[in-house]
């Protein structure tokens, strides 16, 4: 049984659509970060940097766990736990972590940005402004991406998928319109359609009650 930490979150979401997409039994556990439970003592020796989500895989016949943070790198391990999202063949699976890695060097950050700042009470003009230039650059990308291929390391649904979506869900809260983007909306629409994702969606933004 997988235990996921998480919250209504674009991180945590992605752990959970790809545990669903996966078929793995779970159980979610929310850490609430409206009122600081991230900076608990108990979730700090989960994981030290205080972020969510964070995947606990119990293995009874080993008599071991793993612990893990960071979305991607819990994406990897679910993947290679199941043979599932991650294709074997070497080009393709370099396709997988070039995306992975995009993700987590650029579009997260960026959509991060973008999204604290539009949270802010302040107007913000040029920060804002240029937050969300960087916003259309990295969905700008995608996009070429897309116009190629059905998905964005190529011919298959992988575990890159997840993670772009995972923010990607959330355009509308840091300033984004897909219809500037037509391949980006279409895949994103597609994605959306999935009953596993539909699902894990549904799961996750319950954890804000």
């Amino acid at each position: 049984m997988l235990e996921i930490h998480a919250f209504a979150t674009p991180n945590s979401v992605k752990v959970v659509i790809a545990a669903e997409e996966m078929g793995l039994p779970h159980n979610l556990v929310s850490v609430d970060l409206r009122r600081g439970e991230q900076r608990s003592d108990a979730f700090l020796a989960l994981n030290p940097n205080g972020k969510l989500p964070v995947l606990i895989d119990r293995s009874p016949a080993a008599n071991a766990e793993v612990v893990l943070s960071e979305s991607a790198a819990i994406l990897v391990h679910l993947a290679e736990k199941t043979g599932q999202l991650l294709p074997t063949d070497p080009q393709r699976r370099a396709k997988v972590f070039e995306q992975l890695f995009f993700h987590a060097s650029a579009a997260s950050p960026a959509f991060l940005h973008a999204f604290l700042l539009e949270m802010r009470k302040e107007p913000e003009g040029e920060a804002r402004a240029a937050a969300r230039k960087e916003v259309a650059r990295v969905l700008g990308v995608l996009d070429g991406i897309l116009q190629r291929d059905p998905f964005v390391a190529g011919a298959e649904y992988t575990i890159a998928d997840i993670a772009h979506f995972g923010w990607i869900w959330r355009h509308r809260a840091f300033g984004a319109d897909l219809a500037d983007f037509p391949s980006v909306k279409r895949w994103h629409d597609e994605i959306l359609t999935r009953p596993a994702v539909a699902k894990a969606i549904s799961s996750t933004l319950a954890l804000a009650g």
